[in-house]
């Protein structure tokens, strides 16, 4: 692969009761486990929702790349990761994505088909794809 960018950060202290920082320090966030997995929770952010924003990002990225190609006109789109953790059945964990797509103007297939062709570009649909269940819904 060419690599075109790295990011690097670097986890410290008690997993997720500990503190992520990204190596230009743009990104330095103390970490809590959330109330529902018997943490602390509170005012402080946790691995699941970093996956959901970076996730989130990069499919509007490639939602917007691929209506550029397609010659698609896009007004204020959305998209929304919900990063859902439980157990995998082997005493550990796994990890589920569902991303909700709004994309107001265009018809419902038109929709459905820029999701379905951002899915295939995302990096992160690319990373995830045959490893976690990534359900897709698309609205206008």
């Amino acid at each position: 692969m060419q690599v075109l960018y790295t990011a690097e950060a670097t986890a410290a202290g008690d997993g997720r009761n500990g503190e992520v920082r990204s190596s230009d320090g743009v990104i330095d966030e103390q970490l809590a486990t959330p109330k529902e997995l018997g943490g602390p929770g509170g005012d402080k952010t946790n691995p699941e929702q970093l996956f959901a924003a970076g996730y989130a990002a990069c499919f509007h990225s490639a939602l917007k790349l691929v209506a550029r190609h397609g010659k698609v006109a896009l007004g204020e789109t959305t998209v929304t990761a919900k990063v859902n953790l439980g157990p995998n059945g082997n005493g550990g964990y796994q990890l589920a994505v569902d991303l909700h797509t709004h994309i107001p103007g265009v018809p419902q297939d038109v929709a459905e088909d820029l999701v379905a062709k951002a899915h295939q570009v995302c990096p992160y649909s690319n990373a995830t794809r045959g490893n976690i269940e990534v359900a897709l819904t698309a609205t206008v």
